[in-house]
């Protein structure tokens, strides 16, 4: 009889924090009108890694990084931050700060501001940041923002304004904005949808090289994408992890075939 493949089960029923650990995960739970969007959540996520997560749409994805960024409280288990930190009853704001920066779908820039004061805005919203939106930039500040301009490829489009970038553009710009904060653990939502296939291609270009320097969770549907990052899948389903592993892995498991990929 043939075997069927099956991806090593990573965190389904709970797992210890790595000693490298930048993100943990410990049994989280979430319920809302007896529906359980997370249930018994364990991930750990870490320094300098680029992690993909997949699943169904309800399979738990958003509200995992609902959790994290404390929009959506859990009900039990536990959210660690840089091994220490629990998250769970800080603030948005106060877990921003901390090094947590979150990219939705959609992109949100200043569209009648320049690219260049984007980041410079962005740099200043930054309350760890002590100057003031009306502050002459130092030397140091400007700097950042031409590294984080070449970083994004963005350099040639600085003195643009941002509403008429592209819409892959504005992708890498809300990106560069969030850099601009110097997060340890960016997480990035369906961060290709839309983009031709040029812009996808230098996207992934950019994760990997971000990678090593932060930790990185993107959410995605695009499997080419996916195998163009490499790394760690992770595959929710119904609030848990289903399977885990690298792509090659989790796409010829057959629970993963049946519930997300349906081949």
């Amino acid at each position: 009889m043939a075997q069927v493949a099956r991806a090593a089960p990573g965190c389904r029923k709970g797992c210890a924090m790595s000693a490298a650990s930048i993100l943990y995960l410990h049994e989280v739970t979430v319920s809302f009108d007896g529906f359980r969007a997370l249930n018994e959540l364990s991930l750990d996520i870490e320094v300098g890694e680029l992690r993909c997560i997949i699943g169904p749409n309800g399979a738990g994805k958003t509200t995992m990084m609902d959790v994290i960024t404390g929009k959506t409280r859990a009900d039990r288990g536990k959210v660690l931050f840089d091994q220490d930190i629990d998250v769970r009853r800080m603030s948005e704001a106060d877990i921003a700060h901390l090094g947590i920066g979150r990219k939705f779908q959609k992109p949100t820039v200043f569209e009648n501001l320049t690219v260049f004061e984007n980041l410079e805005l962005s740099m200043k919203m930054d309350k760890r940041v002590r100057t003031s939106l009306f502050a002459w930039l130092d030397d140091g500040a400007r700097d950042k923002i031409a590294d984080t301009l070449r970083l994004i490829r963005l350099d040639d489009d600085a003195e643009r304004q941002a509403g008429l970038l592209s819409h892959g553009q504005k992708q890498w710009l809300e990106i560069g904005m969030l850099l601009m904060q110097d997060p340890k653990l960016l997480l990035l939502d369906e961060p290709v949808a839309g983009m031709t296939d040029d812009e996808t291609a230098r996207t992934g270009e950019l994760f990997k090289s971000l990678a090593g320097r932060h930790s990185l969770v993107v959410v995605e549907h695009d499997m080419a994408f996916i195998a163009q990052l490499g790394g760690k899948v992770t595959v929710l389903h119904e609030g848990s992890v289903l399977a885990e592993g690298d792509l090659a892995t989790v796409q010829n498991d057959q629970r993963v075939v049946e519930v997300y990929l349906g081949r």
